[in-house]
C-alpha cells in the first residue's frame, strides 16, 4: 500500500462535488454520527445558510487504490454525492492512492501526500514521534463515540499521553487465504480446509503435484516477507521483540518459532516443491497471481476479498478464507492488524477540520449508524462492489453484529465461503504487531526469507542471528 502518482479522478475534481476527509462532524459544523444519504434539501447542513455559515475549502483524499475498476470509482463518486448533499461547503478532490513500504517515507518527505490518507498500524507511533503527521486529538474526541472505541485497537494511533493523532478505520486479523477451485482440481474438500500446518503441507504439495500450480506461496518483498514471517511466528507461540520492566525493547528474531517457520518455508520450497517458481511477491502482486488461480494458499490479511474484486478480477466461486492454524503453544496467537486515517500536517486548520468531517462520515457512520451503513452498502452494491467483507471491530462487537444486520439486505459476498473464518477469529487470541521500528524488523526479514526460498542451502541460525543484530542497534538508537 503506497502512494502512487497523483492522479486525481476526473469525475471527482468537478466544481461542487465534496467529500472531506476520513471522519468528519468535527469541524466547526456540529459533530454528527449520521450520514444520511438524503437529498440536498433534506439532508442536514444543506440548506444555504448552513453553507454560508462555513468558508469553503477543499481537501484530497487518497480513497481509491491505482487500478481499481470503474466500477469502484463509480461507487465513490456516489458516495461524494451523498457527503457533499450534507457538506455542501467542503470540496473533495479523490486521488489514487496505495501504502507500501519502499516510497510511503519519500512521498511524506516531499510533501506529495494527499490531505487525508491511510496507513498501517505499525506506521502510527513512528509519524506521530516525528510529528509528521497532525495531533487532531480534540477534534476526534468532539465527536459523539470517541468512548467507544476498542482501546487496543484506538491506541495504534496515539502517543504515549493519550492523544490521538490517526483514527483506525479497519482491524483485520491475519488468515489462510485458499483457492477453492484449486482444492477441488486437486481432489481436496473445500469445505474443509487445512486447520494445522502439517495439513497446510500436505495439502500444499497435492495442489502442486495435480494442477501444476504453486501449493502455497510467501510474500517476501516489500517488507511484506518479514510481516508474513512474523504472523507465523505468532502462529507458532514466538515473537519478534520483548519489552522490559524499563521500557527497553530486546530484538528475539532468533527464536524458536521463527526458526521453525522458516524450516517449514524451506521444506515447501525445496523437499516438496510446492510452492512455484515465484519468490519475490509482495502484497499486490500476490494477490494478482491468487486471483489469476496460480497460487493454491498464502497468508495474508482477512480483508483481501476486496482488494482482489476491485484491482484483480478475483473469479468468487475461488475463494475461500480460513483462521490461521495456532500451535499447542500457550502463546500462540493471531497477529492483528489494520489501517489508520491520518491527516497531512501540509494542511490549514480549515482542512483538518474537513479532513477529520471526512473520517466520520466516510469511515464511521457505516459502522456505527443504520442510516450511514445502508447508504454505504448501497453505493457499493449499487456498483458491484463487495459488501459485507469479514472485519474485526473497531468498537466493540455487539455494534459490528448490529450493523451486519442492517445491511444483510445488501451482502453481495459469498458468505459462505468465510464460514470457516468468521465462525472462529473471535474466539483465537489477538496478538498485536512488534511494537518498535515494525517496518525496520520487517525490513530485516525480507532478506532473510528469501534466502531461505532461493538458497537450498541457506544457514538459517546464522540468517536469523544476522537480522536480530541488525533490528537490535536499531532499536537501540531509539
Amino acid at each position: 500500500m503506497i502512494p502512487t502518482p497523483r492522479r486525481s479522478l476526473a469525475r471527482l475534481t468537478l466544481v461542487g462535488l465534496t467529500a472531506a476527509a476520513l471522519f468528519g462532524a468535527c469541524s466547526t459544523a456540529s459533530p454528527s454520527a449520521s450520514s444520511s444519504a438524503a437529498p440536498a434539501s433534506q439532508a442536514p447542513g444543506a440548506s444555504p445558510s448552513a453553507a454560508a455559515d462555513h468558508k469553503p475549502v477543499t481537501i484530497s483524499v487518497g480513497v481509491l487504490r491505482p487500478g481499481a475498476t470503474q466500477e469502484a470509482a463509480d461507487a465513490l463518486n456516489l458516495q461524494i454525492d451523498e457527503f457533499q448533499a450534507k457538506y455542501p461547503w467542503i470540496t473533495i478532490q479523490s486521488e489514487e492512492y496505495n501504502w507500501t513500504a519502499p516510497t510511503f517515507t519519500a512521498a511524506l518527505a516531499a510533501g506529495t501526500l494527499p490531505d487525508v490518507f491511510t496507513i498501517p498500524f505499525t506506521d502510527g507511533k513512528g509519524l506521530i514521534a516525528e510529528h509528521q503527521i497532525v495531533n487532531i486529538d480534540s477534534r476526534v474526541r468532539a465527536l459523539p463515540y470517541v468512548d467507544k472505541f476498542n482501546p487496543n485497537v484506538l491506541v495504534n494511533g496515539q502517543d504515549a499521553d493519550g492523544k490521538i493523532w490517526a483514527v483506525p478505520t479497519q482491524a483485520y486479523g491475519m488468515s489462510l487465504t485458499y483457492n477453492r477451485t484449486l482444492f477441488t482440481q486437486a481432489g481436496l474438500d473445500p469445505e474443509k480446509p487445512p486447520t494445522t500446518w502439517d495439513e497446510v503441507k500436505a495439502a500444499a504439495k497435492t495442489i502442486a503435484e495435480k494442477t501444476g500450480q504453486a501449493g502455497f506461496a510467501e510474500m517476501a518483498t516489500q517488507n511484506t516477507g518479514g510481516w508474513q514471517l512474523t504472523t507465523m511466528t505468532y502462529a507458532l507461540g514466538g515473537r519478534m521483540q520483548t519489552v522490559g520492566d524499563d521500557g527497553k525493547v530486546t530484538a528475539t528474531v532468533a527464536n524458536p518459532a521463527t526458526k521453525s517457520a522458516l524450516k517449514f518455508l524451506h521444506d515447501l520450497r525445496w523437499s516438496d516443491n510446492s510452492m512455484g517458481s515465484t519468490f519475490d511477491y509482495a502484497w499486490g502482486s500476490i494477490n494478482q497471481a491468487f486471483a489469476a488461480g496460480q497460487i493454491g494458499m498464502f497468508t495474508g490479511g482477512s480483508d483481501l476479498y476486496t482488494a482482489m474484486v476491485q484491482n484483480n478480477g478475483l473469479k468468487a466461486d475461488d475463494y475461500g478464507v480460513t483462521t490461521i492454524p495456532l500451535a499447542s503453544d500457550p502463546n500462540a496467537g493471531v497477529l492483528g492488524g489494520g489501517t489508520l486515517a491520518a491527516v497531512n500536517v501540509n494542511t490549514t486548520e480549515e482542512q483538518r477540520d474537513a479532513a477529520v468531517t471526512w473520517i466520520d462520515w466516510y469511515y464511521m457512520n457505516k459502522l456505527l449508524t443504520q442510516d450511514g451503513a445502508v447508504a454505504d452498502a448501497k453505493a457499493l452494491k449499487a456498483n458491484n462492489q463487495p459488501v459485507g467483507v469479514p472485519a474485526l471491530p473497531i468498537f466493540d462487537r455487539a455494534t459490528y453484529d448490529e450493523s451486519q444486520v442492517w445491511i444483510k439486505d445488501y451482502i453481495n459476498v459469498p458468505t459462505a465461503q468465510m464460514t470457516s473464518f468468521t465462525s472462529k477469529i473471535f474466539d483465537q487470541p489477538l496478538v498485536n504487531e512488534p511494537v518498535a521500528h515494525t517496518q525496520d524488523l520487517y525490513a530485516a526479514l525480507d532478506p532473510v526469507v528469501q534466502a531461505v526460498l532461493t538458497d537450498k542451502n541457506a544457514d538459517i541460525d546464522a540468517l536469523l542471528d544476522a537480522a536480530n543484530k541488525q533490528v537490535q542497534v536499531i532499536l537501540d538508537k531509539g
